[in-house]
């Protein structure tokens, strides 16, 4: 099983609704299911880029941007999320940016160019202890940009997002 990062753009009031259901159900079940549409599997892509900014610029802006994206900053408001119906329990549970948040965040990614960074990423190379097909700065080039679109849409539409690894 192939651990990924995962996340979710919803509302607060989904979150509240999602709070009352767990607290009703006998196995805290959060009846978690938020639209396909508004998800994201990021797979490996933006921890192979947070190493990558470590190792090459480690006291780059871009780093605490890039582990805030993905790491979120409070997750007592969602505590009912630690569930198994949410995600499988390996890392952490899940964890919280506010609409306030995801919109500061936004901003980061938004002015963030990681093109000069991955100019320095040879084109194949080993990655994770297995052979990477295909050219990691197209992969890691792609999944940002998916990172950046999906929390420009949350910004602009006023959502909380939900971060997990699963």
């Amino acid at each position: 099983m192939a651990l990924t990062q995962q996340l979710a753009r919803v509302s607060l009031q989904y979150l509240d609704r999602c709070c009352g259901v767990a607290a009703s159900a006998s196995d805290g079940d959060p009846d978690w299911d938020p639209p396909d549409e508004d998800t994201l599997d990021l797979d490996w892509a933006i921890w192979q880029l947070l190493g990558f900014y470590r190792r090459m610029q480690p006291d780059a802006w871009q780093i605490a941007v890039l582990e805030r994206s993905i790491r979120g900053d409070d997750s007592d408001p969602i505590a009912f999320l630690d569930h198994p119906g949410v995600y499988d329990g390996f890392d952490g549970p899940p964890a919280l940016l506010t609409p306030a948040a995801v919109t500061e965040v936004a901003h980061a990614l938004a002015a963030m160019d990681i093109g000069h960074l991955l100019e320095r990423l040879p084109a194949y190379r080993q990655v994770g202890g297995s052979a990477f097909s295909g050219d990691p700065r197209a992969y890691l080039t792609e999944h940002f940009a998916l990172l950046q679109n999906f929390y420009e849409f949350a910004g602009q539409r006023g959502m909380a997002v939900v971060v997990w690894v699963d």
